[in-house]
């Protein structure tokens, strides 16, 4: 036979074989009809402060989409029937549905909402947000509604007097141990006043003292203010929490700095974004920072995304003003951005 047509038969034979492995690939496919996660377990929520240092365990089962995907799931509360207008974010994580936090965490959050000391009929979700690595997007999908009766108790608290601005410290488990973040003015000393015990504490160098000398700071800015009023010491350090991105050139002291909702008990910030990579660190330094784990992108429309650790930016698909939500807990956060414009 002629070696021309030889080659050309087993050229044609490759090109058979290329078609054939295409073919015979494994494609992901979504269900039209995921199986939804679910709340499997839920624990007492009659919260008390003497177990303010206890886990509670929230068990739920995964989203099955068809395949093997990447999926972050975030634990939600609201009043009942309220449709999760205005929810709680009580936790989030990627891949993981038993949700551990503290009863003392879990009760600050929910005071930011709900009053303490009485009962209040909550509804409970998983909210699983599924990311498609082909870039065509996210899907929600949130399980059945839990509806829980939640008990809660109120916080002793040291209110700042002279900082010029209302504002307090509080005691997660009422022995006598006070944090709080605090917007403090270099101008203006201030001294912590228990309105329970009708006593004022000032001090100085760490120590604090009942009508002591009223504390103060070099610099304005917020702080990460500590009271111990039973061993009589208290700390101040910085604590500003800024933007910074390829937009600000990543470093220097070029962040945008957010303010704190003590109410929500988020930082909040409303700027302008240009579209490209962004994340969060603390005091224009990177020795704290916080990521999505890795390069993740944002809708143009804007979103909520987990933020587990300080790998990784947050890549905004457009640029315009934003209004960012960003709530810290323990280590990591999550972050909303609510485009304005």
């Amino acid at each position: 036979m002629n070696k021309k047509l030889l080659k050309y038969f087993a050229l044609i034979g490759l090109i058979g074989l290329l078609f054939s492995c295409q073919k015979d690939e494994t494609r992901a496919v979504l269900l039209d009809n995921p199986t939804l996660p679910t709340i499997q377990t839920m624990p007492g929520l009659t919260l008390k402060r003497t177990d303010g240092t206890n886990l509670l365990t929230f068990v739920g089962t995964p989203l099955e989409a068809g395949f093997q995907a990447s999926v972050t799931y975030y634990l939600e509360a609201c009043a009942k029937g309220n449709n999760f207008q205005d929810a709680v974010q009580i936790a989030s994580d990627i891949q993981d549905l038993s949700i551990q936090i503290s009863v003392s965490d879990l009760n600050g959050m929910l005071l930011k909402k709900f009053p303490a000391d009485q009962v209040s009929s909550l509804d409970f979700r998983i909210r699983s947000v599924l990311s498609l690595s082909s870039g065509t997007g996210s899907y929600v999908y949130n399980s059945a509604v839990k509806t829980v009766d939640v008990t809660l108790y109120g916080l002793p608290r040291l209110d700042l007097v002279g900082s010029g601005i209302t504002q307090k410290i509080e005691s997660a488990l009422g022995d006598g141990k006070y944090v709080g973040y605090v917007k403090l003015d270099a101008t203006k000393s201030f001294t912590l006043k228990d309105p329970d015990a009708n006593i004022t504490y000032g001090g100085s160098n760490g120590v604090l003292a009942a009508n002591g000398s009223a504390l103060s700071v070099t610099a304005k800015g917020w702080y990460k203010l500590t009271a111990d009023t039973k061993a009589l010491t208290f700390s101040l350090a910085p604590y500003n929490v800024g933007v910074v991105g390829a937009f600000s050139g990543w470093g220097g002291s070029s962040d945008s700095f957010m303010d704190y909702d003590l109410a929500k008990g988020y930082w909040f910030i409303t700027m302008d974004l240009p579209a490209g990579p962004m994340k969060f660190r603390l005091n224009s330094d990177w020795a704290v920072n916080w990521g999505p784990g890795s390069d993740t992108n944002l809708p143009a429309t804007g979103g909520t995304m987990a933020l587990p650790n300080g790998s990784g930016n947050i890549v905004l698909a457009a640029g315009g003003n934003y209004t960012v939500q960003f709530t810290i807990t323990g280590s990591s956060g999550s972050v909303t951005f609510i485009k304005n414009n």
